[in-house]
């Protein structure tokens, strides 16, 4: 990814959200914002360098040892790393001071190695210190250190800040509604994973076939090769590709075990583009056709995806959705037999003592943006006071809960039901070691949602058909 990455999508975008944070600091205050470290793989060698999601938000730029400082009036500071010639040929070009200003929109631009003796400058006189707490280990000690050669000059008449702020909640805020340059990088990202989803899915098929041996690690190695082609800087996070038994293992990594024909595969994987993740999960027969078991439980979470997408809308709270997901996979326990009626009662008993939760153990959702569990908020703010308790019929421990979120266009959300059918006692056969889950990305709009990820099918006929091809 180039440094400079906001000049390319116009240094504009990134100085508007500096903008609106400045106006959230208040009266003398300043935002302090580091990039993510680079982080030791081994001896000499650093895992792939990702930027930290809230400094690339409000810069556009890639590079390490880089940070920002921005006041509430607006002028916005960076540290970043100075030009090298002999580093640069061994590590790549940096943009450097002087060229950032131009490419970014910074007012000024800083060699990261003047930045403690810069830092207690930009804070002196200033009434709040606003950083992002618990993000970066040693911050907060950092902070204090500047704050300490503030104090020391309050004889000379300096004023040292007396409020810290954690910086999250602004930000997540803003993170939490997508703009129109962000959407359209969450889409195009949908589009590329959805096609490594084909892939892996027609490459199973073709090799079964064949008689060839296939492996978890074949299926990841079409992902990758399909997010790469496209432009896909790295993968949104480790990919699940979980054969037979392994999909009941929720987070399940792509390893050695083999692909057998009969099996269901479950693959959960996503690109990052751009700094962007997406995050589809679909579950498809390794030969290409269900049997007649694996078919009844996948319509069934299908069922439920339905219903979950059917109450995502503007107006509708977070929960919405697990709630209407939960109602229909508890009618379908009870339907198919894995829920015994006798035991567990009507629906409305299964959903209050949470007796679906041996097959369904997750949530149906989470935000989505430039980390795959994104920031923000699953509470409502506007109603954070208003409490209730409630006593867990499984752990017996007292909850208490709030109304959550209040959805709103342009936030973007996975709906992701599943079901998970381990061997036990009871449990009818033709369903064990059983492990489905179907997940989209939707964007909410005010009518609805827009799933941006169904370039892949979801349904049986359609993956039977593109499995064949």
């Amino acid at each position: 990814m180039p440094a400079h990455l906001a000049a390319i999508h116009g240094a504009e975008l990134y100085a508007q959200r500096r903008t609106r944070l400045a106006a959230l600091l208040g009266p003398g205050g300043v935002a302090i914002v580091p990039t993510a470290p680079e982080r030791p793989r081994n001896r000499d060698s650093d895992f792939l360098y990702r930027h930290d999601s809230y400094f690339y938000y409000l810069s556009g730029f890639a590079e390490p040892k880089a940070w920002l400082v921005i006041t509430a009036e607006g002028r916005t500071t960076l540290f970043c790393q100075p030009k090298d010639l002999e580093r640069e040929i061994w590590d790549g070009n940096r943009l450097g001071p002087d060229a950032a200003p131009a490419a970014l929109g910074v007012d000024a631009a800083l060699p990261v190695t003047e930045l403690d003796a810069q830092l207690p400058k930009l804070l002196e006189n200033r009434r709040t210190v606003w950083y992002p707490f618990a993000t970066h280990a040693g911050l907060e000690s950092r902070v204090d250190g500047w704050l300490q050669h503030v104090r020391a000059r309050v004889r000379q008449g300096a004023v040292c800040p007396d409020t810290l702020q954690d910086l999250c909640g602004p930000l997540d805020e803003m993170r939490l509604v997508k703009d129109a340059h962000e959407l359209g990088v969450m889409r195009r990202a949908a589009q590329i994973s959805a096609q490594a989803h084909i892939r892996a899915m027609q490459t199973s098929a073709r090799l079964l076939r064949a008689g060839q041996d296939v492996r978890e690690y074949h299926l990841d190695a079409e992902l990758l090769h399909e997010f790469r082609r496209h432009g896909s800087q790295c993968p949104a996070y480790g990919s699940i590709v979980a054969a037979g038994a392994n999909a009941c293992v929720l987070h399940y990594r792509a390893d050695a075990a083999p692909i057998r024909s009969g099996e269901l595969v479950l693959i959960d994987a996503g690109c990052e583009l751009d700094g962007y993740a997406s995050d589809i999960t679909r579950t498809f027969p390794a030969n290409g056709k269900f049997s007649g078991p694996q078919r009844t439980l996948y319509e069934l979470v299908l069922a439920s995806q339905e219903a979950a997408v059917a109450a995502t809308k503007a107006g509708a709270r977070f929960n919405d959705p697990h709630d209407a997901t939960v109602k229909v996979l508890a009618q379908g326990l009870l339907d198919v037999g894995l829920l015994d009626r006798n035991q567990v009662g009507t629906v409305d008993d299964v959903i209050a003592s949470r007796a679906y939760f041996a097959y369904y153990m997750h949530r149906t959702g989470h935000w989505l943006g430039m980390d795959v569990h994104d920031c923000g908020n699953y509470v409502e703010p506007t109603e954070a006071e208003q409490t209730t308790e409630r006593q867990d019929p499984l752990t017996g421990q007292t909850v208490v809960t709030r109304p959550s979120r209040i959805l709103q266009p342009g936030m973007v959300l996975t709906i992701e039901p599943g079901l998970y059918v381990r061997p036990g006692e009871g449990v009818p056969e033709h369903f064990w070691n059983t492990g489905i889950r179907i997940e989209d990305d939707a964007i909410v709009t005010a009518s609805g949602c827009e799933l941006i990820s169904r370039d892949v099918p979801v349904k049986p006929d359609e993956i039977e058909a593109l499995m064949r091809g």
